[in-house]
């Protein structure tokens, strides 16, 4: 697969943090066919060797926080700019941005623990009770507004002092829901600090990452709120902020504490591989270099050079990664996935072999792996393609390319049940129901009656996937 290979829209539709600034008119959102809001969610971005990290970043803070069993995930959104929420109680979103501009570990795991906090605060469970207690009391307002307009009218008098107060009583509510609204999430976005800090400390591991963050951003903030009400913003004031922070963190016995520096290494091949694979070439040689020979900086300049089209210079480049750090997968997955989209498949699955092997058998590579025996075109490698596929499947469902490469082989194979079978999985993930259930009825209609295939056709014909497009 792919590596930083867009995915389907996320399935959440509107941030925790965002919630707060609906208006009574903007709740009729909600209601409107899902035709209507289809294709408004985020692309998500899915990679091994940042993923991993993230995961290792977050662990002990979950831990800390009494959520280590919930199987949260941190998912990665295809948007350069700095950002990070949670949208419902299972992933943090993290901008690729985020990744980009976070120098050091520190940093980028201060925004983590900033958003456990409020999913350990249950914040956006309780945002929603919120918002629903305050529409209810919107509407009681508005039909009381109501009738003090109605009974004016029948006064006859349009000035009658019981109508003017029905028109202010009509149109106050919005405001006061929103100003109620704002308040509450400024009061989130402070408890979530204030968690965030309590879960680093608790992990040994130092705040000072979390409120640089703050405060490298509170430059931008603090210009645009200049002049702003302060109870019309849906976090706190920046400078407020930054400074309650400031002395909330520098608390911390930690507050000195450094990342180890091969916890930076991994952080910083992260970000050379992100801007690799997301930047434009002149871009990524402005960041890194020639003159730049740490590994992280040819890291990137290698990716560049491949994408670009220049095969034979990519693979010196990567050979010579290769050569000093033997043992890291993802090089060796990088020197796989530039044969193979090269037009060199066969030559492509030696080193995707050794990636799975380094990587403890990662799902996304073995997906690699598979779609380039695939592409081989070699009717001896397609059963082994089709292990490997199904074992990166069941432990990897959400990623489509994984079933959409496994219906290719089944189809080499002539099994056009499965093959159907698989399409149909690919296009319910992509959130292409209609398509799904087609293909599904179709391998329905190649199984046996109430076998496994015949079991998840059927069910994919009377699920509706998330996000759908019927």
């Amino acid at each position: 697969m792919k590596d930083l290979r867009p995915q389907p829209r996320a399935t959440p539709r509107a941030p925790s943090r965002w919630i707060a600034l609906l208006t009574a008119a903007a709740l009729l959102i909600a209601q409107l066919p899902a035709r209507a809001q289809e294709n408004r969610g985020p692309r998500l971005l899915r990679d091994a060797e940042i993923e991993q990290p993230l995961r290792d970043y977050t662990r002990p803070i979950l831990r800390a926080a009494g959520l280590e069993k919930q199987n949260i995930q941190v998912v990665i959104i295809n948007d350069p700019t700095f950002n990070a929420f949670v949208a419902d109680g299972r992933r943090i979103f993290v901008n690729y941005g985020a990744l980009m501009q976070s120098q050091t570990p520190n940093q980028l795991i201060g925004v983590l623990a900033h958003e456990t906090g409020h999913l350990a605060g249950g914040h956006l469970s309780k945002l929603r009770s919120r918002l629903a207690e305050a529409q209810t009391q919107m509407i009681v307002a508005m039909l009381l507004g109501v009738g003090a307009m109605v009974a004016g009218a029948r006064s006859g008098n349009s000035n009658n002092g019981a109508g003017n107060i029905g028109a202010a009583a009509v149109s106050a509510p919005s405001a006061i829901l929103q100003s109620t609204m704002l308040s509450y999430q400024r009061q989130q976005e402070e408890n979530a600090d204030r968690a965030g800090v309590k879960f680093l400390t608790a992990t040994g591991q130092s705040p000072k990452g979390m409120y640089e963050t703050f405060k490298r951003f509170s430059g931008d903030s603090l210009f645009a709120a200049r002049g702003a009400d302060p109870y019309q913003q849906s976090h706190p004031m920046p400078r407020e902020r930054v400074a309650a922070l400031e002395e909330l963190a520098k608390s911390s016995p930690y507050w000195d504490k450094k990342d180890d520096p091969a916890l930076q290494l991994r952080h910083d091949l992260m970000r050379a591989k992100t801007s690799g694979f997301m930047e434009q070439r002149d871009t990524v040689y402005r960041r890194y270099p020639p003159s730049d020979v740490s590994l992280p900086a040819r890291y990137a300049r290698a990716i560049a050079t491949y994408r670009h089209g220049d095969l034979r210079d990519a693979a010196a480049q990567i050979d010579a990664l290769i050569a000093v750090q033997p043992n890291n997968p993802y090089f060796h997955e990088l020197k796989g996935q530039a044969l193979l989209e090269g037009g060199r498949p066969a030559e492509a699955v030696a080193p995707l072999r050794k990636a799975v092997q380094l990587s403890n058998n990662a799902a996304l590579i073995e997906m690699l792996l598979g779609q380039a025996l695939v592409a081989s075109d070699n009717k001896a490698t397609t059963d082994e393609a089709i292990r490997i596929l199904r074992a990166a499947v069941a432990r990897e469902s959400e990623a489509p390319i994984g079933y959409s490469q496994l219906a290719m082989a089944y189809g080499r194979k002539g099994d056009y049940a499965e093959a159907d079978l698989a399409s149909a999985q690919a296009a319910f993930l992509r959130g292409d129901n209609k398509t799904a259930r087609e293909l599904a009825s179709r391998a329905k209609a190649r199984f046996a009656i109430g076998t496994p295939g015949w079991v998840k056709a059927d069910d994919i014909i009377a699920a509706k996937g998330p996000g759908s497009k019927d």
